[in-house]
């Protein structure tokens, strides 16, 4: 009987929130005002308050045992157990497939590139005429965007378009 009158008074309180949600034109809020205090009268009248009371009475009784019954504590030895072994042979399962297919070989070889860039046609600017830099006149460093990486101009296009657009 308690429960019953403690379900509806929950469930009259929370319609009244509602309304006063609805009255300041907030129906989405109202809306879920209605719907969460519907949950205490359908609770009683479904009668899912035992069954809670029940499921939480077993709780605490499995939660005492669990601190108390050495046996309860085997079977997490035991759950334990079965769950590094599971874990562990499919890993190793991975690992045999893994090992066991061939790996699929590459379509084309890459161009290999030169260990070293290959040296300017032209003597630096500064350099005298047998390319050591002159008495007293430094030389300029190379451009910074402008570097010899093998790969020619193969690839200047595409530098220029990312140019423009700023990346």
């Amino acid at each position: 009987m308690l429960t019953a009158a403690v379900s509806f008074a929950l469930t009259a309180a929370g319609v009244a929130v509602a309304g006063l949600r609805a009255y300041r034109r907030r129906h989405l809020s109202a809306t879920r005002w209605f719907a969460v205090a519907l949950l205490p009268a359908g609770l009683y009248l479904t009668g899912l308050f035992p069954v809670a009371r029940t499921i939480g009475s077993e709780l605490a009784d499995w939660a005492t045992a669990l601190v108390l019954d050495p046996r309860v504590w085997t079977g997490i030895a035991l759950l334990a157990v079965s769950t590094v072994l599971l874990v562990t042979t499919r890993w190793l399962g991975r690992r045999a497939v893994d090992a066991a297919e061939p790996r699929p070989a590459a379509t084309g070889r890459a161009p290999a590139r030169p260990a070293v860039a290959a040296a300017p046609a032209q003597p630096p600017a500064g350099a005298g005429a047998g390319g050591a830099p002159k008495a007293g006149k430094a030389a300029k460093p190379a451009k910074a965007g402008k570097r010899d990486d093998g790969l020619g101009g193969e690839f200047a296009d595409i530098e220029e378009i990312l140019r423009r657009r700023g990346i």
